[in-house]
């Protein structure tokens, strides 16, 4: 009827999340003086911000589609609540204290925070080039469905008749032309029609971008940007310029959408090599010529380039960001990063075991 095994005993000592937890209660500790900041002195205790973002970690590797479904699991499950620093006689929070903190977490720009910490282990491990780098970008759903696209500022003729079903109304969008400058989403106004490629269907969405270095394939920036053509190129010129600032020569590798003679001229003011993918079909051809291609390492970047299709392959499956689950530029940012953090943890952990 009693049990006097703690969870510590019950986790495995080569469970693969004992590294994992070793990471993370490093990188929390460096950031405790922020977390003071978020919370006043006066009034009930609140729930530790570590324990927040261990759950939230759990949520990531899990797979967890929901906070409703994360709080069950920390009901019956022993190795999340060691995870997360719970005893077996610990009351769970109400699902609703995630809503209630985040605005706190986004203020305090704790993913950022915490992203930072994981990169400066990966830099305490020599595992980061500081050298060579990769941009890329990828389209991330928002939480928005096609019916709530509608137009801003509708006459009394555009007007939506009275809803056939509350639930799923009906809509006909058939002779109906709908774009970003007259129409808005009713559930997401940062949401943005667009289509990645040609031939594709366009969804409401943003843009997600990471920078990785080339080295072990490690995020070492993110950016969540509202759906343009141009966004890529903007959020890759901001990313390296952060990582390098025009200190010393890098390079910089990307596909064929990167490949435009104003992206190329900004990346050489900034003393970047562009190791873009050449697109020749491009009028006036590619802004890549010889005096790039002709070096050994644009080959080596060409190879490299491809890994950054891992993190977002891992994202979209795993930390299942093909579609946020948030509303709004922002908290979408702040769960894209919080996730690049998450898959450096597992990279570094790999990595690590590697080499042992």
């Amino acid at each position: 009827m009693f049990s006097y095994i703690s969870p510590e005993k019950r986790v495995p000592c080569d469970h693969p999340l004992r590294p994992l937890r070793t990471m993370v209660d490093a990188a929390l500790e460096e950031m405790s003086p922020q977390f003071a900041g978020l919370y006043s002195r006066y009034g009930r205790p609140s729930i530790a911000p570590e324990k927040l973002l261990r759950a939230l970690l759990l949520q990531v590797l899990y797979s967890v589609r929901s906070e409703r479904l994360l709080m069950e699991q920390l009901g019956y499950n022993l190795l999340f609540r060691w995870f997360v620093g719970l005893s077996l006689d610990d009351a769970v929070w109400d699902v609703t204290v995630f809503t209630k903190n985040r605005e706190r977490l986004l203020e305090g720009e704790i993913a950022e925070g915490f992203f930072e910490q994981v990169l400066a282990q990966a830099r305490a491990k020599q595992l980061l080039s500081d050298e060579h780098f990769t941009v890329d970008g990828t389209l991330v759903q928002a939480w928005a469905g096609q019916k709530s696209f509608r137009v801003k500022k509708p006459d009394a003729s555009q007007r939506p008749a009275p809803p056939d079903d509350a639930g799923n109304a009906t809509v006909d969008f058939h002779g109906e032309k709908r774009s970003n400058e007259t129409h808005q989403s009713t559930t997401d106004a940062e949401a943005r029609l667009y289509k990645k490629s040609a031939g594709s269907e366009a969804k409401l969405s943003y843009l997600g971008h990471v920078l990785t270095e080339n080295r072990n394939g490690l995020v070492v920036g993110t950016r969540v940007t509202l759906s343009t053509g141009t966004a890529e190129r903007q959020a890759a010129v901001e990313m390296i310029e952060e990582q390098n600032g025009g200190e010393r020569r890098v390079t910089l590798g990307g596909d064929k959408g990167f490949d435009t003679r104003e992206f190329v001229a900004d990346l050489r003011e900034l003393e970047v090599t562009p190791h873009l993918a050449q697109n020749r079909k491009r009028n006036g051809g590619s802004a890549i010529d010889a005096r790039t291609t002709r070096h050994a390492g644009y080959e080596i970047s060409q190879r490299k380039r491809k890994r950054v299709e891992e993190v977002f392959g891992w994202l979209k499956t795993v930390a299942l960001l093909r579609q946020t689950r948030y509303r709004g530029r922002e908290r979408a940012s702040w769960m894209f990063t919080f996730a690049a953090a998450v898959y450096n943890l597992v990279r570094i952990r790999n990595l690590t075991a590697a080499a042992a």
